[in-house]
């Protein structure tokens, strides 16, 4: 994992890139790893990879920060990236494995009522997703705006954005 780790922070191939995210997602599917992941310095590192210009290379470290945000500690680290991971999925191609990677772990991230208000300028976003995509896209829309509405802190939001 610390080599996958450094491979990661030593190259700029995307090719390479993609495969240690693979790697490191897989990995993280062992609550174990999580933690070594994290005690690695690997969340920032990951979340570094979001501002990647290349749109696979961001999919894979959304999949693998979702994975990694199976862990408490994980996602008060990975709560950081919120804010650009809801710009990531408002950018993102419509119904894209990009935008759909992005949904998977704001829903993850939005089980507790921790980092809600992180979302709350992405609820129009949202709405047009849930309007405009898939099914796919918008039962991911959904379980993220199921977990939003659990807030009554965010009821208000829900409420007053514009559709």
């Amino acid at each position: 994992l610390q080599k996958l780790i450094h491979l990661l922070q030593a190259t700029d191939d995307p090719l390479i890139q993609e495969q240690a995210l693979i790697t490191l997602s897989n990995s993280a599917a062992f609550s174990i790893n999580q933690d070594i992941i994290r005690n690695l310095d690997g969340l920032s590192v990951i979340g570094g990879m979001l501002s990647d210009c290349i749109p696979k290379v961001k999919e894979k470290a959304l999949d693998a920060l979702n994975n990694l945000s199976m862990n408490i500690k994980n996602q008060e680290e990975i709560q950081v990236y919120i804010t650009q991971v809801c710009r990531n999925v408002e950018s993102a191609p419509l119904n894209s494995d990009l935008q759909l990677a992005g949904l998977r772990l704001l829903t993850n991230m939005s089980v507790t009522s921790n980092y809600h208000h992180k979302m709350l300028n992405s609820i129009p976003c949202f709405l047009h997703l849930l309007s405009e995509g898939t099914e796919r896209t918008q039962i991911q829309v959904l379980k993220v705006l199921v977990n939003l509405s659990a807030n009554p802190a965010t009821t208000r939001h829900l409420l007053r954005a514009e559709v």
